[in-house]
């Protein structure tokens, strides 16, 4: 297979905390007399990428996986030629779209229209090119009525619709996607892996950013995990994305601070100051047996106006898979008419239905239908074995995820025959 992308020893370096300083040559001088012997100081620096190689051949679709400041984003803006490696090398086969932040390559004061075909150039794309492919961009992001406005004025929804569709049809090689989908509605995200994997098909090659463990088992042939700047894994994704799990659920606590949590999404306000896990007792705890009662604790704080809160849990599997969520928003009974800037909002969820294993929680808090705080793994926890049937049997995860109670019968005759007569 023909390479797309071959990247060897790359580094990027940054210096923590500093500004590049522009003297004059007499500031220089001045400075140079004044202090003849004096060594300029060296600023603390760290890296964010560290000797990564990696191939990747043309129509593979690689997820790549991480906690926050792992690397990846780095990775993608090393990549898409925003940012300099410090070392190493990249060779790039074929033309790049990039959807690194939502309107990255967007002119503010353009409308769509003109966005449009100003991307298609950056690509080196002929004006015929762009304009055969216009309507379907349009299209797909759904925003016939405003291509002709300026996309300062574009919602984050119609913002991201058109910088993806832009990314998705015009003619790139090679695809760069960050977790930027993550700010989609579900059905948008949905059209967007169908496109990445229509791409894929088309022999085009596509680096997928993401939290989405599901998406990225679904859509990816091949994942690679960072940590800490440097490629840890690289393989199948369900397995990379196992031992991504299991690493990051190898150690459980009853409570854990959210005010500087690494996965929290970014753009959004800091409002979520604590997650605790409570027993039926209302204890802290870190595990709980099949069929217990746990209940989820969130602490907020508002500072610039009160809110009515609202909460959304996901409860996800060592595989990132979703199990099951929660939200008030849902449960009219639920929707709390008080305002407040502080105070605690808690979720209880009566004989977990969950087998034995390890799980964590992404959680969404906001008000009203809008989430204005999201936090990936929140919070990990184990649930341990029970016989929650008092049969001596023991349900385990090769049966599933979840048990149910369920009741059931049993007839000597087949109830939906009628006897001849």
């Amino acid at each position: 297979m023909r390479p797309a992308i071959v990247v060897e020893q790359l580094g990027k370096q940054y210096q923590i905390g500093t500004r590049e300083n522009y003297d004059t040559f007499r500031d220089a001088v001045v400075r140079k007399f004044r202090h003849p012997l004096a060594r300029k100081q060296q600023p603390p620096t760290f890296w964010a990428l560290r000797d990564v190689s990696f191939r990747a051949t043309a129509g593979e679709v690689i997820g790549i996986v991480g906690r926050n400041g792992a690397g990846k984003s780095t990775l993608l803006k090393v990549l898409s030629r925003i940012t300099e490696p410090t070392t190493g090398r990249i060779d790039l086969f074929g033309r790049v779209g990039s959807l690194l932040e939502v309107g990255t390559g967007f002119h503010q004061e353009l409308t769509g229209r003109e966005n449009v075909f100003l991307n298609g150039a950056i690509l080196g794309m002929k004006r015929a090119e762009i304009a055969a492919k216009f309507d379907d961009i349009v299209a797909f992001a759904e925003v016939e009525r405003f291509i002709d406005t300026p996309v300062k004025r574009y919602s984050s929804g119609m913002y991201l619709r058109l910088a993806f569709s832009v990314a998705a049809f015009l003619e790139s090689e090679i695809l760069l996607v960050d977790e930027v989908l993550a700010v989609g509605d579900a059905s948008f995200q949905k059209r967007c892996l169908g496109k990445m994997r229509d791409i894929s098909t088309g022999g085009r090659t596509v680096i997928f950013v993401s939290h989405n463990m599901a998406a990225i088992e679904s859509l990816c042939t091949r994942c690679l995990m960072f940590s800490q700047g440097q490629l840890s894994a690289d393989g199948n994704p369900h397995e990379v994305i196992g031992q991504y799990m299991a690493a990051n659920l190898s150690t459980q606590a009853p409570s854990r601070d959210l005010r500087d949590h690494e996965n929290r999404h970014s753009g959004m306000k800091q409002l979520m100051r604590r997650i605790t896990l409570l027993s039926a007792k209302e204890d802290p705890v870190s595990s709980v047996r099949m069929g217990e009662s746990l209940s989820v604790q969130i602490d907020f704080e508002a500072p610039d106006h009160p809110i009515r809160p609202t909460l959304e849990i996901s409860v996800k599997n060592s595989f990132g898979v979703v199990v099951f969520s929660a939200s008030n928003r849902v449960m009219s009974q639920y929707h709390f008419e008080r305002s407040m800037k502080r105070g605690a909002i808690t979720c209880k969820i009566p004989d977990l239905p969950l087998v034995s294993g390890l799980y964590s929680m992404d959680v969404y808090f906001g008000e009203e239908y809008q989430a204005l705080d999201a936090i990936y793994d929140a919070i990990s926890f184990e649930v341990t074995p029970a016989d929650v049937f008092g049969s001596g049997h023991i349900p385990t995860g090769n049966e599933g995820t979840i048990f149910w109670p369920t009741t059931w019968s049993v007839s000597s005759d087949f109830p939906g025959e009628q006897t001849s007569q």
